[in-house]
């Protein structure tokens, strides 16, 4: 999604003004291969001189957030970014370290979603997976430790 316009049509289409400040961080967000977050955003805004701000920048994202245009990631450190995705039901697995996230639109949740629903009697009506880790690029060029590769026996008790 290396141009701005369909951030500014799906705006449009939705009934908001394109306004040259969201055509600004819509042309940044456009331009981003992998996550990013607000913070990075304010600062290259501010490095080229763009006229926007940190509020203006924090708000288009939460706009484009709500429609559907990115998606907000929770990353395992505590801190959140950003990816660019398609506003349709998927999930993204994102390579801790050089940040490029692939969207995944089906994990296998909607047999556990049921199995939830029945054992506790909830109605699930979303859910959200991120999942992180090496991409097959960074696992190339610095494998990691057998100790790193294993994964936890499914039967473990975690406690």
């Amino acid at each position: 999604m290396g141009n701005p316009d369909p951030l500014m049509t799906a705006l449009d289409d939705a009934g908001y003004y394109a306004t040259e400040p969201r055509r600004v961080v819509a042309a940044m967000v456009a331009q981003r291969e992998s996550h990013f977050t607000a913070l990075e955003l304010v600062g290259e805004a501010k490095q080229r001189h763009l006229g926007v701000g940190r509020a203006t920048v924090f708000r288009a994202l939460e706009l484009f957030e709500e429609l559907g245009l990115v998606e907000r990631l929770d990353l395992p450190a505590g801190g959140h970014a950003y990816v660019v995705c398609e506003p349709a039901h998927h999930h993204h697995i994102v390579c801790q370290r050089c940040g490029r996230a692939t969207e995944v639109d089906d994990c296998g949740i909607e047999g556990v979603s049921k199995a939830i629903e029945d054992r506790t009697g909830y109605l699930v009506d979303s859910h959200r997976i991120e999942l992180f880790g090496l991409c097959p690029d960074c696992r190339a060029s610095q494998p990691i430790s057998n100790e790193r590769r294993r994964r936890p026996s499914a039967t473990a008790d975690p406690h």
